[in-house]
């Protein structure tokens, strides 16, 4: 397992506000795609039919695998933020965890049109 996520370990990234319409994404050149924001943005839509319906506050992450990728949509005080990795990323686990979020939380749009990793769409 990795001992420290980087920003170049991210394939793909998706902000959404706080309505969960999709607002901006960045590609990489390893995964140019952006077939798997669907799939975060459809994540965000039932989390909130089943907040309303269920009467439930809030959440720490959705968590999307696939067959080569792993999906993680987290809250933000602005917005949700949704982070494509590669599978065998090692992102599970409680340091992980921590690890993630201190990542996530320190991305923005601007810092990451800046980064030569990412392409916005």
């Amino acid at each position: 397992a990795k001992a420290s996520l980087k920003i170049t370990d991210i394939l793909g990234v998706a902000i959404f506000d706080l309505n969960c319409l999709p607002q901006a994404y960045f590609v990489t050149e390893a995964n140019p795609s952006t077939n798997w924001v669907q799939i975060a943005f459809q994540s965000l839509g039932l989390r909130s039919l089943l907040s309303s319906s269920l009467e439930l506050e809030g959440f720490q992450q959705i968590t999307i695998y696939s067959k080569a990728t792993i999906a993680i949509v987290v809250p933000r005080r602005q917005d949700y933020l949704a982070l494509q990795f590669r599978a065998q990323a090692a992102i599970v686990g409680a340091a992980h965890s921590q690890q993630l979020l201190a990542l996530a939380n320190a991305l923005n749009v601007d810092k990451l049109r800046q980064h030569p990793h990412f392409t916005l769409i």
